[in-house]
């Protein structure tokens, strides 16, 4: 498998990122043996350096704690892992029966997250990550965790600029991190792409990771005009979240929010997925393996982040990347219009 560069910092990735959720229990807790088995299979399947991509979010900083721990009892050299850590949660003390920040998502973790996004904030929480990771994996990449859902607070325009400065901060604290040599790569990830733009234009950017953006599914002409820009400027593109929470592949979740086919837009999904299961069926191709390849197409797309649970996945998701998808199913699901057909990489 290939790595790439990401921008001129001197890190290369390869085409698939781990994502680390799991590990901070995120819908179930995970035993240690299953989250090394992860972590195990990972490292089997990738030419290092291997990259994985966490947050201090995930489980209050479970998945990091869980991470850099794993790491360590498997003996691995610092160099051979890349490691991704979103910052903007800080874990605080459990002062409840269950976490606050997310209710009913994370299970069995024993520790509270607040979020801290402003110049020190940022420093703290990249500080604290380090702790977690047990001081030996110091994160090569870093950003500010879901900016667009900060941004989603507010009530007017006044407010906006207030949050939208909060963040600016943040990102001249990353930026004074590089400048430091205390990390090599700033980034940004966002579910709503028109944010990373906003973020883009103000700030210096190395890597940028789109999530439920640019898929099969959904490709709009402006957002692959803004990733040609960002691929002539050298921005590294990460893609995540390429089958909408897993609707795509047979869930019932679009965008991590339950549909049902009850409304016209929920039923046109439906029907898309039925359309596309199809022809998935008749060209032999798995339709996770079609979300993923089609992630890749966009020229500046360098890897594709997935996640999951289950140790016996890893190697599967490893195939997505490598894998090879027949002309003659893109030219019907074009012809088909599932997929748009002015759509210019394939």
């Amino acid at each position: 498998m290939e790595h790439s560069p990401v921008g001129n910092t001197g890190i290369s990735i390869p085409r698939i990122m781990f994502g680390t959720s799991a590990l901070g229990n995120l819908y179930s807790a995970l035993s240690d043996e299953t989250k090394t088995e992860i972590v195990r299979e990972c490292l089997a399947y990738v030419p290092r350096p291997v990259a994985f991509d966490s947050a201090g979010k995930y489980g209050a900083g479970l998945a990091l704690e869980s991470l850099g721990r794993i790491l360590e009892n498997l003996k691995v050299k610092p160099e051979e892992v890349i490691i991704s850590n979103k910052l903007g949660w800080l874990r605080t003390p459990l002062s409840d029966a269950e976490p606050q920040f997310e209710k009913g998502v994370w299970i069995n973790i024993k520790n509270d997250a607040i979020q801290n996004i402003s110049y020190e904030g940022i420093l703290k929480c990249r500080e604290q990550g380090n702790e977690l990771l047990g001081g030996k994996f110091t994160p090569a990449m870093i950003s500010v965790h879901d900016p667009d859902e900060y941004l989603a607070r507010a009530c007017d325009n006044t407010e906006f600029k207030k949050l939208l400065s909060d963040i600016l901060e943040a990102y001249r604290a990353l930026a004074d991190l590089k400048t430091e040599g205390k990390a090599r790569a700033v980034g940004v990830g966002a579910k709503n792409w028109k944010t990373i733009k906003l973020i883009s234009e103000e700030v210096d950017l190395d890597w940028v990771m789109f999530a439920n953006s640019m898929t099969i599914y959904r490709h709009p002409k402006e957002l692959l005009d803004f990733m040609d820009k960002l691929n002539s400027r050298g921005i590294a593109i990460i893609n995540s979240a390429v089958f909408h929470a897993g609707f795509l592949t047979g869930g019932d979740f679009f965008d991590y929010v339950r549909i049902k086919p009850g409304t016209a837009e929920d039923s046109a999904k439906f029907r898309w997925r039925e359309d596309f299961f199809d022809l998935c069926r008749k060209h032999e191709v798995s339709p996770s393996a079609a979300c993923v390849q089609f992630a890749l197409t966009p020229p500046g797309v360098k890897s594709i982040s997935l996640n999951t649970s289950r140790p016996e996945r890893v190697k599967e998701n490893v195939s997505l990347v490598e894998c090879e998808i027949p002309e003659s199913f893109w030219k019907e699901l074009k012809g088909k219009g599932l997929i748009d057909n002015e759509y210019p990489y394939l």
